[in-house]
């Protein structure tokens, strides 16, 4: 059970922590900062996809271009990696080599579903391997598989390439990630690919100070639905003194940094097209500070996650690109203000990541 916070506590209502959360997560305001910069304060964006950082920080930056990502991406600056709840990341290279030692009993975890396909297989002596291999020349993971499996024909060759990736740092090497680029997956170690090596873990309480500054305020619980990790909460009671503390409407306690931003509840939010995956609608164990109940589930089919409109700060319908169109499906019908006001930021978003294409914009059917 979640623990309740002290009566005494004040309540933050459901606007509040929303119109928090897009202050630290850059989307109540566009931000000034550098695309390194917006990925290092927000620990990274969720990137399964090669798109979807780009989207993500057009929505958030003044005057970003896609080139203001591929750039640090092209320079190994920024990286993409498996990291945070078992998914691709891009990171800075700084967190790269730190982010990845903190979730590694995640991986290890995660390692241990596919032991009957490992058996007899010695993992220290695949990791030394596998990294053998992957720092000698870069290679997709179907040729990683493969040469493992010369080396252990009887194990399951998928729980190879797992044991591979959970046991070591892989990065995707460029130009797979740079806008406008194709490339296959590709992969060698974050130490061979940076040049430097990995860093030792950081305390667990440095991460739950940068996990506030981006998403707070926010629970124990929400904290380790982000992280993919477990037991977090003595790091929080080793903070509480340097930390506040609030109810949310259902009286779980919430941690915040002293001198974050908690604006106004009626702070106006502007538009916002969001990508797939976007760790908005992802790093909180109760999500309705952005996702409206009656909306809940709107957002993905099966595991496909569609890109979502946020209009006044909440998720309101979903977008996409279709031939030559901008296509928007609301939720709820749209008053004729807030229908000119995301028109607007469509247009925007089109002539930021799209310059020379030449798009309409239409509402489709409103989605029941």
């Amino acid at each position: 059970m979640t623990p309740k916070a002290p009566t005494t506590a004040p309540v933050l209502a459901t606007r509040a922590l929303n119109r928090a959360t897009l202050a630290r997560q850059l989307l109540l305001h566009r931000s000034p900062l550098t695309a390194e910069a917006a990925v290092e304060h927000l620990v990274g964006l969720q990137a399964q996809n090669v798109k979807p950082p780009y989207y993500a920080l057009a929505a958030r930056l003044d005057g970003f271009t896609p080139d203001a990502l591929s750039e640090p991406m092209a320079e190994r600056r920024v990286v993409r990696i498996v990291t945070l709840r078992s998914t691709i990341h891009t990171h800075t290279a700084d967190d790269c080599l730190t982010l990845r030692p903190l979730v590694q009993p995640a991986r290890d975890r995660e390692l241990t579903n596919f032991r009957k396909g490992l058996q007899g297989v010695d993992l220290d002596r695949l990791a030394a391997h596998a990294r053998r291999l992957v720092e000698d020349e870069p290679r997709t993971m179907k040729q990683l598989r493969e040469a493992l499996l010369a080396h252990w024909p009887d194990a399951d060759p998928l729980a190879l390439s797992v044991a591979a990736r959970c046991r070591l740092p892989l990065v995707q090497i460029t130009p797979r990630g740079l806008w406008g680029r194709s490339g296959q997956v590709t992969l060698t170690t974050a130490e061979h690919w940076l040049g430097r090596p990995a860093e030792p873990a950081p305390a667990p309480e440095n991460a739950v100070l940068r996990y506030l500054a981006a998403f707070g305020p926010a629970s124990v619980k929400d904290m380790q639905t982000w992280a993919g990790l477990t037991r977090l909460r003595d790091a929080f009671e080793r903070l509480r003194p340097r930390l506040v503390t609030f109810r949310d409407p259902n009286g779980v306690e919430l941690f915040d940094l002293p001198d974050a931003p908690r604006p106004d509840p009626d702070t106006p939010a502007p538009p916002r097209f969001l990508p797939e995956f976007d760790n908005l609608l992802l790093s909180h164990a109760d999500r309705t500070r952005v996702v409206p109940p009656e909306h809940r589930g709107r957002t993905w089919r099966g595991n496909q996650a569609y890109r979502t409109l946020l209009v006044d700060g909440f998720v309101a319908g979903l977008w996409s690109l279709r031939d030559d169109a901008l296509v928007i499906e609301t939720f709820d019908r749209l008053t004729g203000t807030r229908r000119e006001e995301v028109v607007a930021e469509g247009e925007r978003m089109l002539a930021t990541m799209h310059p020379e294409g030449a798009y309409d914009i239409r509402f489709g059917t409103v989605r029941g």
